[in-house]
């Protein structure tokens, strides 16, 4: 019989992260690369094994994940985005708890976008009154 995997899609300002999460001994692959060849920073790892250390799931499950877009930072917030979202499909009740730690909610920072006619997105030309 196939071990049931669970798929959440993560996002952070432009970074998409897919994540296919099954039972298993806490293998993380992000774009088929280990976990801590792809993240050298301990503080964007930590960020990543967040919801998993406040669901106490951490070695239960192991990731497959594909991340796009934006930069180290932004990518390691789509992903514990997704994986909060692939754990609440695993468990409902684990929600409430994902919810207070604001790990449910999507950071929807990005650019603005520039406008027609002007330098930038909130950039005007200077005023000339004479």
């Amino acid at each position: 019989m196939a071990v049931k995997r669970y798929y959440a899609t993560g996002k952070r300002k432009t970074a998409v992260a897919r994540v296919w999460m099954r039972e298993g001994s806490g293998e993380f692959v992000v774009n088929k690369r280990n976990f801590d060849d792809y993240f050298q920073l301990q503080t964007v790892k930590n960020l990543v094994n967040r919801p998993l250390d406040i669901t106490d799931t951490r070695g239960k499950f192991d990731f497959q994940i594909n991340v796009r877009g934006g930069g180290t930072s932004g990518q390691a917030g789509a992903i514990k985005h997704g994986i909060s979202k692939a754990l609440v499909e695993y468990d409902e009740s684990l929600k409430a708890t994902l919810r207070k730690a604001g790990f449910l909610t999507r950071d929807a920072r990005i650019k603005e976008r520039k406008k027609y006619g002007q330098p930038g997105a909130r950039k005007r030309f200077q005023y000339s009154k004479r």
